[in-house]
């Protein structure tokens, strides 16, 4: 049940998003617009409940459960970028915006938005470690749930081989092609 609610989840989110987005070019209503953006936490909200319940009530915890916790984390740093990117898109393409400018793939540029990107995934592990944790200390039931444990240490692996790639860029600057310097 939980791994459907986490699709329903992020169908959810974007649909918040597209709701925003479509209300405040198309429709012309800001206000509404925002508060349609504002509700997207909400969605990771319901999820934790969710997932806290279905703990409490007896199953014994999942990598799906675990999953949940990341997708709360991710949500929560990346959400902002992803709603600002989305709204750029959607300016240009439906309310004559600007076109978003394209990123450079080299040089310090890159490597400064590689680091960036692992300070969101840092962030994103932190909050989602948090509510990993926060899980286990509530439901207090090592075998229920040992798996979630796992997915901490599983995510932490991640997250350091993220730092090891992202910060690569930043030693080893990638050199824009046909560049002879």
């Amino acid at each position: 049940m939980i791994g459907w609610l986490i699709i329903a989840c992020e169908i959810g989110f974007w649909i918040f998003v597209a709701a925003g987005l479509v209300t405040r070019y198309i429709l012309k209503r800001q206000r509404l617009s925002t508060i349609l953006l504002i509700l997207t936490p909400v969605v990771d909200c319901i999820l934790l409940i969710a997932t806290v319940i279905d703990l409490k009530n007896g199953a014994v915890a999942s990598t799906v459960h675990g999953i949940a916790a990341i997708y709360i984390g991710v949500s929560v740093a990346y959400g902002h970028t992803m709603i600002k990117w989305a709204d750029q898109q959607f300016a240009f393409h439906f309310a004559n915006g600007e076109r978003p400018a394209k990123k450079k793939k080299y040089g310090k540029e890159l490597a400064k938005r590689e680091r960036v990107g692992w300070y969101r995934h840092l962030a994103a592990w932190c909050i989602g470690s948090l509510c990993l944790g926060g899980i286990i200390l509530y439901i207090n039931d090592t075998a229920q749930t040992f798996v979630l444990l796992g997915t901490l240490r599983l995510w932490s692996l991640i997250l350091l081989i993220d730092f090891i790639i992202s910060f690569s860029y930043t030693v080893f600057p990638k050199k824009e092609k046909n560049s002879y310097t």
